[in-house]
């Protein structure tokens, strides 16, 4: 699955009539009536087969260069669909900066928001790419998504919490966005996440709450596993022993995270408060909490991470640890255009803070 922002008629990626192969000639005479140049009158005016042509647009090995560079030039003049991939080919540039995420969820969406805001005026244009919806193995997403798009569609790469330590791409910029890994490879930017789990503990230690439970992250994430520790650090600053039984992992996914919920709300020594990795999941508890019968804050607080717009219209409007999520997508779009124009993939690690958001979620424990 992908998608494309960008000006009008900038390509979007595999599948469309930049990758028509020579077994599925372009039908010529719908094309021919609209004034679009069809990959048959590239192969008619420059003299050579329709494979060829194919060959050349899609970058294959098997045509002579004085050949390629004529189909080339025919493509230019002719202004057929796939000038995208033949100005790559051609000039080793295409002006666009693609930004890769596993899926469209609220997160990724708020960082592409501050990168789109960024990118007017700076005379590139933006590829958004999923690359991994409906795969049962989320592992190695972005490897797979960037040997399709790196050196061909796109000159530089802002990818979303990648699974894995990055590959360095040969005159490629990347900038990874809170990746698994933490700060190594690539260029990162990411939040201060032990901070500001530090802060939101904080929040429901001053109160009143001493039994605090926390449903983290995946296990995979440095961002989850930074979080848990700033849960930690916070209660051990207070003098509270955290309840082992109390920590759970919620996967930061409401459908992941239900089970842990009911685990957590439904033994008779629940905790007063709850405190979720992010916020999709604290949202989850405050629903999971009200079909139970609970009311929050009054018998239970939460407390999220992360700030999407969903957090304030939750109901109750959640508490919460603000990420700066447009001004990371923002930051890491600078980040590429900088190295993109300094010539180097050297890259730098960026983090920004996060700050407390007290919404109507949170209060004093009940009283005993």
């Amino acid at each position: 699955m992908q998608s494309a922002t960008g000006s009008p008629g900038s390509a979007a990626g595999p599948g469309d009539s930049a990758t028509v192969g020579p077994e599925t000639p372009e039908p010529s005479t719908p094309e021919r009536a609209t004034g679009r140049a069809t990959i048959t009158d590239v192969a008619r005016v420059a003299g050579v087969s329709v494979a060829t042509v194919s060959k050349v647009v899609n970058g294959r090995y098997g045509v002579a260069a004085a050949t390629a560079e004529k189909v080339l030039g025919v493509v230019e003049d002719l202004g057929y669909e796939s000038s995208l991939v033949a100005r790559s080919l051609r000039r080793r540039q295409t002006n666009v900066i693609g930004v890769l995420v596993a899926e469209f969820e609220p997160f990724s969406t708020e960082l592409l928001k501050g990168i789109s805001a960024a990118i007017n005026g700076t005379g590139y244009e933006l590829l958004a790419y999923s690359g991994d919806a409906g795969r049962a193995d989320h592992v190695g997403w972005e490897r797979r998504s960037l040997s399709r798009l790196a050196g061909t569609l796109i000159d530089g790469v802002v990818i979303v919490t990648p699974t894995l330590a990055l590959p360095v791409h040969e005159g490629v910029p990347i900038v990874a966005i809170d990746p698994h890994t933490g700060p190594t490879g690539p260029a990162t930017v990411d939040s201060d996440n032990l901070g500001g789990a530090r802060t939101a503990t904080e929040h429901l230690i001053g109160l009143g709450h001493t039994r605090i439970g926390y449903l983290g992250g995946r296990s995979d994430l440095e961002s989850a596993r930074l979080r848990e520790l700033g849960f930690f650090e916070a209660m051990e600053a207070a003098g509270l022993e955290p309840d082992p039984s109390l920590v759970l992992e919620g996967g930061y996914r409401p459908d992941r995270s239900d089970r842990p919920t009911h685990d957590l709300l439904e033994r008779p020594d629940r905790p007063t408060a709850v405190f979720a990795a992010n916020d999709l999941s604290a949202i989850h508890v405050i629903q999971v909490a009200q079909e139970l019968g609970l009311r929050v804050p009054e018998d239970l607080s939460v407390i999220g991470f992360d700030d999407v717009p969903e957090a304030a219209g939750s109901t109750p409007p959640l508490t919460t640890i603000a990420q700066s999520l447009h001004e990371m997508g923002a930051e890491a779009l600078r980040m590429v255009i900088a190295m993109l124009e300094s010539g180097t993939t050297a890259g730098r690690h960026t983090r920004l803070p996060t700050r407390l958001v007290e919404r109507a979620s949170t209060a004093p424990p009940p009283a005993s």
